[in-house]
């Protein structure tokens, strides 16, 4: 973590760590935040999303310490009892008192010229235009909701491919233990997939470089799959999980690798973070 912190160019450092406050990294933060749900929304989210009976839900949280101790530690408790939308209001308030100068405008991470395509960073706030876009672009393969990218925005964040003022691209990716794994890559048909390709995934190694990532992971549909020469172009090759070689990149293969889907694969640093001991 202090390498990481060293190699940060954000005026920010966010630190996710379910057990934080029982480590020495507890005294390296500044501020601590805590989520509060009350038990019983605990027991029936971790029912719902983990198919947990409710004996295991409750055997899951009260080998945790006490959620009123997290929330005497805490300097801003964020209460998620109820939209996202809600939740969304509350953690901008907060992110705001935490970081006033933060601009709260469109992130571009992909100026152009005209006639040149633009990527800009999906925010909660379009999560509408980001369902009526996934499911426009899947041709209804993959229908979603408003509250559907919502909730997705607690594992991952969207980036919208646009051309003049049109939308016509969108990548969703993650990142998870140094790799970046770019699970959602859409396309509209009558872009061209050289260049709209080329910048939507410039934008995730560029984020993804920020974020300290040793490998890139792309899992595109046969459609986008089938554009090999704008792949190898880019730095990526077509493998399989099993030949990557590092354990966590193999993992990350494994996990987000779905059915009818290709696993493209590009080693963004040479220099590892994280090295087996």
């Amino acid at each position: 973590m202090d390498l990481l912190v060293k190699r940060a160019v954000q005026r920010v450092v966010v630190i996710e760590a379910i057990k934080l406050l029982e480590s020495d990294l507890r005294g390296a933060c500044d501020a601590i935040w805590v989520t509060y749900a009350p038990e019983e929304i605990q027991i029936s989210r971790l029912m719902r999303k983990r198919n947990l009976s409710r004996e295991e839900a409750l055997q899951r949280m009260r080998v945790q310490p006490p959620q009123s101790e997290k929330v005497a530690a805490a300097n801003t408790v964020i209460r998620n009892t109820g939209s996202y939308d809600e939740l969304w209001r509350q953690v901008s308030a907060a992110w705001k008192q935490a970081s006033p100068a933060t601009d709260t405008g469109p992130v571009i991470l992909k100026k152009a010229a005209a006639g040149e395509f633009t990527v800009q960073r999906g925010r909660p706030r379009d999560s509408a235009s980001i369902a009526e876009l996934i499911t426009r672009l899947s041709k209804s393969r993959q229908k979603m909701t408003a509250d559907e990218v919502m909730a997705a925005f607690g594992d991952k964040a969207f980036l919208l491919l646009q051309l003049e003022s049109e939308r016509v691209g969108l990548a969703g990716w993650q990142v998870e233990n140094l790799v970046s794994r770019t699970t959602d890559l859409y396309l509209d048909p009558e872009a061209d997939p050289n260049k709209a390709l080329e910048a939507l995934l410039h934008a995730v190694e560029s984020a993804a470089q920020d974020l300290q990532c040793e490998a890139s992971l792309a899992f595109p549909y046969a459609d986008l799959a089938g554009h090999e020469a704008v792949w190898k172009r880019l730095g990526y090759e077509r493998r399989t999980p099993e030949t990557l070689g590092v354990q966590a990149w193999q993992d990350a293969a494994t996990e987000s690798m779905l059915p009818g889907t290709t696993l493209f694969f590009k080693r963004l640093r040479q220099d590892r973070v994280l090295r087996p001991i």
